[in-house]
């Protein structure tokens, strides 16, 4: 029965037939499971078959009472009611529910249960559990019905319920229900533990704890013993998609899930639709899985033709392949079967804006925005008004605040869903990457510069697509945008990793090779950037259209001194079609191009760099005149005017280039920049720190936000004054509570000032407030370098006193802990204390490895080097133990984290020579010395190796080369003597 109430619940009801049939051929003609069989039946849409089967257990006395509410619900389906027997039906129903007895009472509740009447069921099973006194069945359907009646209240009385029950022995519908509690409020591990003896039935449990490679092996499992079981072929064309991001592989079994569904559940027209939606949300738009979610939907659509929810979905899977026109006629068709659709309203906006119709979308999101408190907060319909807030060009901060809001409403929408199939339907990444988009038109088109703080909205937008990316590691599109974000707030590290996990995966993606070149030219590294060029170039040969191509290798030539090159390069890139046309597009061989006005803009304001550097200055004055000609009166009018004010410091006139800067006001973009510029020519050209300064409290003046008061703080940091940062950092802390650098930046700048017990007392402070557990390593850190060793460590065994936690980002504070603590033990001579906490960083570094390298790559390289430093504090903790063999081992472990780490080759190299192993010591020398030339620890062991293998040329050649270096290096005069 538990199964058969699985499936019932998942919609699976032509497997509640299947099953209910072989549990009728093994166990004989059962009402319960003939009940089950013709429920399977009805909600199959098979409806005369239930009523005759519901007909032959009309007066069995167990499920007499269900059976006569299933038959009142099976006439009221059938295409011609019979008005008659619905009457007399119900006012049986009314006449049986008086002297009902328990059973009856329990599968009448069980079965308005699973119509979803979770009230009217909880009268049912409320009169059964007073009638039995407390029955274990009647508790663990009252349980269920707390469960899943969505109300956070009720919910939490559930596992009582199902505890109570399991006292009489396991169940395995009450340890079903007891791992869902579990899941629902994210206990993954708590979940898996409970329905550990039935797991392999459950491979959706294991995905929330992210452990794709056990779900993915259960599902193998299954499919050894049913090759055509629906949620393990699902779970497998997920994990190719949404893990491993191979379209073709996915592609491949979302035919099978098809096939299978074709089988299994032919005329399941909401299970067809179901299985389409997670699908066309995490695919990135391809083709090949879109035809395949597609063909799902039109099959429950063409099963259920009045259903207005498949006509909508269906205008979605059309606007995801592009074809709006298909889209808006499905919408309509929607709207024509339900008039009071929200959802295909909200479609027939999102077409009429593709299409440019804004005034018609403006009326309709007007009437909705009306309505809104009676639909609710829609996260599509936010968005919707943001899209048409950009294309009527309203200010840039109207429109934030719009997207600021879609987001809002978008992620509290999420709020309680377990990480499972559901859950990627609801996150919708594909939606969460057209918000990001938008987000990207508002950042600066150019990298942060060092020192420079990168756009705070390029935070938000790396915020989003880490959540995207942590759950859906797949999709190549999100891991694109990372980089590109990565890109523009001036991380270059961060920005390469995704890029190359990008196109380990899709050699051919043209966008990634494109700002791959970016990222190579970032690092001066023209050789590289060329390659990628060429690169993006053989797999998109229309990339020659656009100008970024063009931008680049112009920055190439001109890194490389060939600037009349680059000026060629430039100008063709100007004549390009569509360089000259406001929010410019073309079209190359029915693909469209798009070209923004940054872009354009940047190919300008090139050109006039490069003329200036090849001491053409009038050239240069009438490439800017162009520019502004071309450009006035659009956002990027002010990229040319700060390209001007740089111009003009280049020809030594500071004084022109403040008055343009000056001119530039607070409602207009770049304003923040403008700023930044005149601080800089301040303290660069006039060595003035007080009107430096000025330049940001002027800031923080005209546009208050924790952005500017933290720029205003830094500033303060910059010209030595801490006292006033720490005052402006806590007023930015004010507006933004939650941020943790800004909470650290005030401890640093108290420390700066040498005002240790302030410094103290300001993280004990926020840290007992509850807000900032962020600062707990930091506080630990200043406690050890003041000698303050029992508290330092009393801080982390707080922090590490926790339940078992599966976040990645608490995976890596825990190890950062645990290091830390491993180094105050050692300060206090506990080197057992030390050695423990070694290990269990070792394990969480282990852990956090393996889950960075899929849901953060840019962490990567850093967390490597954590645990190859880890390694080498056990290896250290060992030689001090007189244990080479555990040193040698450990030392080892660390090179394969971090392969250049050259303090580990060293200790390793004279572990080697300590246990007389010359061979090996001469070989990891030779390996230090081939990363590090000049070290003279590694020449010196390798003198000594060849003096003692009396190989005396070789001996005498590198002591020679250390005198070189250091020519009063004592032993080696002593041993060439």
């Amino acid at each position: 029965q538990a199964l058969l109430n699985y499936y019932c619940q998942e919609g699976y009801f032509q497997h509640v037939r299947a099953a209910a049939d072989e549990a009728l051929g093994r166990l004989g003609s059962d009402p319960v499971f003939v009940f089950y069989r013709a429920y399977g039946a009805l909600r199959a849409g098979d409806i005369q078959e239930a009523i005759r089967q519901l007909e032959s257990i009309k007066n069995k006395q167990d499920v007499s009472l269900c059976t006569m509410m299933a038959l009142i619900y099976a006439h009221k389906k059938s295409p011609n009611p019979d008005r008659d027997a619905i009457l007399e039906l119900d006012a049986k129903v009314k006449e049986q529910r008086k002297t009902a007895g328990q059973r009856a009472l329990y599968f009448a509740g069980l079965f308005l249960w699973h119509l979803g009447r979770e009230d009217k069921a909880r009268e049912y099973v409320d009169r059964m559990i007073k009638v039995s006194g407390g029955g274990k069945e009647g508790l663990i359907l009252k349980a269920w019905l707390d469960l899943t009646c969505g109300k956070e209240t009720h919910s939490k009385k559930a596992v009582k319920y199902f505890d109570e029950a399991l006292q009489e022995g396991n169940d395995v519908f009450a340890l079903l229900g007891k791992a869902q509690y579990f899941e629902v409020r994210h206990n993954y591990s708590g979940a898996l533990e409970t329905v550990n003896q039935i797991i392999a039935n459950f491979p959706n449990f294991i995905l929330a704890l992210q452990d794709w490679e056990q779900a993915v092996e259960t599902a193998h499992r299954l499919l050894e013993k049913d090759a055509l079981n629906l949620e393990a072929i699902r779970m497998e064309a997920l994990h190719f998609l949404c893990r491993e991001g191979n379209l073709s592989e996915a592609s491949a079994r979302l035919g099978d899930l098809i096939k299978a569904l074709d089988r299994l559940e032919p005329r399941n027209s909401q299970l067809f639709c179901k299985m389409a939606l997670a699908f066309s949300r995490t695919c990135g738009r391809n083709q090949l899985i879109l035809q395949h979610t597609q063909k799902l939907v039109e099959r429950a659509s063409d099963l259920a033709s009045d259903n207005a929810e498949f006509a909508t979905e269906l205008g979605y899977q059309m606007i995801l392949q592009g074809k709006v026109k298909e889209a808006l006629k499905w919408y309509k068709t929607a709207l024509t079967l339900d008039e009071t659709s929200v959802s295909a309203l909200t479609g027939i906006i999102r077409c009429q804006l593709i299409q440019g119709q804004l005034e018609d979308a403006e009326q309709q999101l007007e009437f909705l925005k009306e309505i809104q408190q009676s639909i609710g907060k829609s996260g599509e319909l936010s968005f919707l008004r943001a899209v048409l807030a950009m294309k009527k060009h309203k200010r840039q901060e109207e429109v934030i605040a719009l997207l600021n809001d879609v987001l809002d409403t978008h992620f509290s929408s999420l709020h309680g869903f377990p990480l499972g199939v559901e859950y990627f339907e609801k996150l919708n990444p594909d939606f969460l990457l057209e918000i990001i988009r938008e987000y990207l038109n508002f950042c600066p088109a150019q990298p942060a510069s060092p020192g420079q703080l990168p756009s705070p909205l390029l935070k938000h937008c790396a915020s989003v697509l880490e959540t995207v990316v942590k759950t859906v590691p797949g999709l190549q599109q999100a891991v694109f945008l990372i980089a590109k974000v990565k890109y523009l707030s001036g991380d270059i590290e961060a920005a390469h990793s995704n890029l190359r996990y990008c196109l380990e995966r899709n050699p051919s993606y043209a966008d990634a090779h494109l700002l791959m070149a970016q990222v190579y030219l970032a690092q001066n590294n023209t050789k590289l950037c060329s390659q990628s060029l060429e690169l993006c170039l053989s797999y998109n040969f229309e990339v020659r259209e656009h100008p970024v191509y063009h931008l680049i290798k112009a920055q190439i030539q001109k890194k490389m001194g060939e600037l009349s090159e680059a000026i060629k390069t430039l100008q063709m890139a100007k004549n390009l079609p569509g360089m000259r046309k406001p929010a410019a597009s073309l079209k190359t061989k029915g693909k469209r191009i798009e070209i923004d006005a940054s872009d354009r803009v940047s190919v300008f304001l090139e050109l006039v760099e490069a003329h200036r550097l090849n001491g053409e200055p009038h050239e240069a004055a009438i490439v800017l005149q162009d520019a502004i000609n071309e450009f006035s009166g659009t956002p990027e009018e002010l990229r040319v005017v700060i390209a001007n004010a740089e111009l003009a410091i280049a020809q030594g006139d500071v004084e022109q280039a403040l008055t343009m800067l000056r001119n530039i006001t607070p409602e207009q973009p770049y304003f923040v920049h403008a700023k930044e510029k005149m601080a800089d020519i301040y303290l660069q050209y006039r060595r003035d720190k007080k009107l430096y300064a000025g330049c940001y409290r002027d800031l923080v003046e005209k546009l208050p936000s924790a952005h500017t008061f933290l720029l205003l703080g830094d500033a303060y940091m910059n010209i030595q004054e801490p006292d006033e940062a720490i005052e402006v950092y806590e007023q930015a802390l004010k507006k933004n509570p939650k941020d943790p650098a800004l909470a650290s930046k005030i401890g640093k700048a108290l420390i700066k000032t040498h005002n240790y017990s302030k410094a103290i007392s300001y993280h004990e402070a926020a840290l007992r407030s509850g807000q900032q557990n962020f600062l707990c390593y930091d506080l630990a850190e200043l406690l050890m370098k003041l000698k303050q060793y029992e508290k330092a460590e009393k801080v982390l065994q707080q922090a590490l006193d926790h339940e078992p936690v599966n976040e990645l980002s608490s995976l890596m504070e825990d190890g950062r802990y645990q290091m830390l603590l491993a180094k105050i033990y050692s300060k206090m001579e506990k080197t057992d204390e030390a050695i423990v906490s070694l290990q269990q960083a070792r394990e969480l570094q282990a852990r956090v490895l393996k889950r960075a390298q899929i849901e953060q790559l840019d962490a990567v390289p850093a967390q490597k080097q954590l645990a190859a430093e880890i390694c080498a504090e056990i290896a250290k903790h060992s030689t001090a133990q007189r244990n080479y063999e555990k040193a040698i081992k450990f030392y080892k472990e660390a090179l394969v984290h971090c392969e250049t780490d050259n303090k580990a080759m060293l200790e390793l190299a004279r572990l080697y020579l300590a246990q007389d192993d010359t061979d090996a010591c001469q070989h990891q020398c030779s390996l230090l010395l081939k990363n590090d030339q000049d070290n003279e620890a590694a020449t010196m062991m390798m003198a000594d190796l060849m003096f003692r293998k009396q190989d005396y040329e070789q001996a005498v050649f590198h002591f020679q080369q250390l005198l070189e270096r250091k020519p009063g290096e004592y032993l080696a005069v002593k041993f060439l003597i």
